[in-house]
């Protein structure tokens, strides 16, 4: 389960209900149509908007049921809502969206409007109002969901790859300011099965869509790619945040916001080869995105995506830079390769002892 930490609202209660939509804003220049902030001082007016909300329903039985809505900025004041009945994704939600709907910003209030229901967010407060029953018939309140394993220490034997004081594991590394990793990152050594455990952090891109909204991947033995990407709010599929790429969907979209820290826990266990380097065994891979299992030890059966063609060989892992400013910290590894097979000592030779 992932935890949640409840946003404490501002001064008063949501009243205004208002929800005509007037006066869109106006077009937004190159420059904030590349926004990708990293940070919350450099994003926009509409990212306090944008999160998740959970609450009660009244329904047309006069029964409460349990609700959840994802509020997603797309750029220039406009949003997406997502609503689940049951819960959000991976907290009681059942199965996919109910309802999508799309919005506007006016005036610091986000509004919504679908046939005969309207809803307005502001004060961190999501507010359901039903034409036809005259009334309220829902109050969400903003959660912020916080992964179990987010800041997992590493066990004992664990190799520590990355703890913010030093690049030295990677091949290719580079250190931010505030010592966290970024993209394009690739390990020096090689290891063939491990349990892995990194937490990353999506930029905010209103603006981006599909592939080009805070893309990048965990690429294991650098042949099978553990998808990453903003899909908050997204169907979950196999090119998205925890999807095998284009292989195999996650069995539940568990991407948090943007800005919002992530983890995943990655047991990879790699394909087993003869001696005429022919496989005998898949590779195997269990992934747990925020705490949650998204895939349980499936068999992968071919490389995905741009990886590496499958062979006895063994490669590193590999952090992909797409182009796109995704920072990862806390990253460690439990080796459990096997051990390497010994040649046997030449004729004539003989094998010193030690003590």
């Amino acid at each position: 389960m992932i935890r949640f930490r409840i946003v404490r609202p501002g001064m008063g209660l949501l009243v205004v209900l208002a929800l005509t939509l007037t006066g869109l804003a106006q077009e937004p220049t190159a420059a904030q149509r590349k926004l990708a902030a990293t940070d919350e001082k450099t994003a926009d007016a509409d990212y306090a908007l944008q999160g998740e909300y959970v609450g009660w329903l009244l329904t047309g039985a006069n029964e409460f049921q349990p609700i959840g809505l994802q509020v997603v900025a797309l750029g220039n004041g406009r949003f997406q809502a997502v609503e689940y009945e049951g819960g959000l994704p991976g907290a009681g939600a059942m199965g996919k969206a109910r309802m999508e709907i799309t919005g506007q910003r006016e005036q610091g209030i986000l509004k919504f409007e679908k046939d005969h229901l309207r809803i307005a967010v502001a004060n961190d407060r999501a507010v359901f109002f039903l034409e036809s029953y005259d009334g309220v018939i829902a109050q969400l309140q903003k959660v912020t969901r916080v992964s179990r394993t987010l800041g997992a220490k590493p066990p004992k034997r664990a190799i520590v790859i990355f703890d913010g004081s030093t690049t030295e594991h990677f091949e290719k590394g580079t250190m931010t300011t505030d010592k966290l990793l970024a993209e394009g990152a690739e390990l020096k050594r090689s290891y063939s099965s491990y349990l892995l455990h990194l937490e990353f952090r999506l930029p905010y891109m209103p603006y981006a869509r599909g592939q080009g909204r805070a893309n990048s991947g965990v690429y294991l033995q650098s042949r099978y790619e553990v998808q990453i990407l903003d899909s908050f709010g997204l169907k979950g599929k196999n090119n998205e945040c925890g999807g095998l790429y284009k292989y195999r969907e996650p069995a539940v979209n568990l991407c948090l916001p943007p800005l919002a820290w992530q983890t995943y826990d990655i047991d990879f266990t790699a394909a087993v080869y003869d001696d005429d380097g022919k496989k005998t065994r898949p590779a195997r891979l269990t992934v747990k995105h925020n705490g949650v299992l998204i895939h349980d030890d499936i068999n992968v059966e071919r490389k995905t995506g741009s990886g590496k063609a499958e062979s006895p060989v063994t490669f590193p892992i590999k952090l992909q830079n797409h182009g796109n400013p995704i920072r990862f910290r806390n990253i460690w590894l439990l080796d459990r390769s096997p051990a390497l097979k010994q040649a046997p000592p030449a004729p004539g030779t003989t094998t010193a002892s030690t003590r």
